[in-house]
């Protein structure tokens, strides 16, 4: 299944979670539904995994955790905050570039309407 298909079901997983929640809960909350929801639809899914940082030779385990990485293919970040920033997103990035990634999911649980805190990045 290609990557955009994997998205696509990630973010009709999220909508059923904000539909039947909504925001204003810890984004802990959030992940740990998403992680059940997306189990439960059969997909293969890591919650906060370690992504090692390495710089001139020194490597450094627990540089970055991953909220959620599905099907060893999609990095899926949540937030819940007021506004996404343009350090929100390049964080994704490098997430996406330190493990070698193509594609990643920004999620905004605070967003009012999730759409309007949905962002898919490619690498």
């Amino acid at each position: 299944m290609i990557n955009e298909q994997i998205t696509d079901r990630i973010i009709a997983a999220a909508l059923r979670i904000h539909s039947a929640l909504g925001p204003g809960l810890l984004e802990s909350a959030y992940r740990e539904f998403l992680f059940y929801e997306l189990e439960l639809d059969g997909w293969s899914v890591e919650k906060e995994k370690s992504l090692p940082v390495v710089y001139k030779g020194k490597r450094v385990d627990h540089g970055y955790r991953l909220d959620l990485l599905v099907q060893n293919t999609v990095v899926v970040e949540l937030k819940t905050v007021e506004l996404l920033l343009r350090i929100h997103h390049q964080q994704l990035l490098t997430y996406l570039r330190l493990g070698n990634f193509k594609t990643g999911l920004l999620i905004n649980f605070h967003a009012a309407h999730l759409k309007d805190g949905l962002k898919r990045i490619s690498n």
